[in-house]
């Protein structure tokens, strides 16, 4: 019986050392916890709704090349994209589809100048639904039996002050005004062309080509309006400055004009 029990104290004593042992080396251990985390440094970009297929592409690609960085984008008619940033909202990067929208920022300060630069450019076309035979023309949009035509509101959406100026300049404007169905942005022009609401619209090539529903039947000529033009620049009020001034020359290198271009846009020349 003794040697039994010294036994068994001999096996207590055994485990209590590898317990111990084994404690020791988990509180050894860094737990997962106390490891640092890396927070990638976020940028607000607000961007015209037209570059929305392109831009999701750059996205992906940007974020192969560059670690530590988060890209979030704000898609909508550049004058609403305006206000938003003339009302503090908080924009590190503005790309517009018109210069009106970002001279009207400069004017007011809220731009870091020297970072304003021409991004890209586009073209205005004509569309129609993929089964419409009865506007093959601009001219055609004055027919009887065509009844609604949609356009960007002139006054906020870029792509609805050249329309304005081009179908002025072609003395089409007056005829064609009571037809006009005014849309926030060119995706819900293109989305009222896409659904059949309407029989034509004015978008941007961009645009026309990312849609399955639609087809091109005119383009507009390009001495009806002033060259399309898409300015960005980094808000003055950007607490990632240089974060946001890399990703604009990103934007501006080779390969990312390679994306805008499969998109539809134009490269502007240096």
């Amino acid at each position: 019986m003794k040697k039994v029990s010294w036994l068994l104290v001999l096996s207590f004593g055994f485990l209590l050392i590898l317990s111990s042992v084994g404690c020791n080396t988990v509180s050894n251990t860094p737990s997962a916890t106390n490891v640092p985390k890396v927070e990638s440094t976020e940028i607000m970009v607000s961007a015209a709704a037209s570059m929305k297929d392109s831009l999701t592409e750059i996205q992906k690609a940007y974020a192969e090349k560059t670690t530590g960085v988060k890209l979030t984008f704000v898609f909508g008619a550049s004058g609403t994209l305006q206000q938003q940033i003339e009302q503090g909202a908080p924009v590190d990067l503005f790309i517009s589809a018109g210069k009106t929208q970002m001279d009207a920022l400069e004017q007011k300060n809220l731009l870091l100048k020297e970072s304003k630069v021409d991004l890209v450019g586009n073209e205005l076309v004509l569309v129609t639904g993929k089964d419409n035979n009865k506007v093959t023309s601009l001219e055609d949009l004055t027919k009887p039996d065509v009844d609604k035509i949609s356009i960007g509101t002139p006054e906020s959406v870029p792509a609805g002050k050249y329309a304005q100026e081009s179908l002025t300049n072609l003395k089409l404007w007056d005829a064609l005004k009571p037809k006009f169905v005014l849309a926030k942005d060119v995706t819900q022009v293109l989305n009222y062309v896409e659904t059949g609401n309407v029989e034509a619209g004015l978008v941007y090539k961009s645009d026309a080509q990312g849609s399955a529903k639609v087809k091109v039947v005119s383009v507009v000529p390009e001495s009806s309006h002033k060259a399309i033009v898409y300015p960005a620049a980094v808000i003055s009020a950007t607490k990632n400055k240089q974060v946001t001034e890399d990703f604009l020359k990103y934007l501006e290198s080779s390969e990312a004009q390679q994306i805008f271009v499969k998109y539809g846009f134009k490269t502007l020349a240096k």
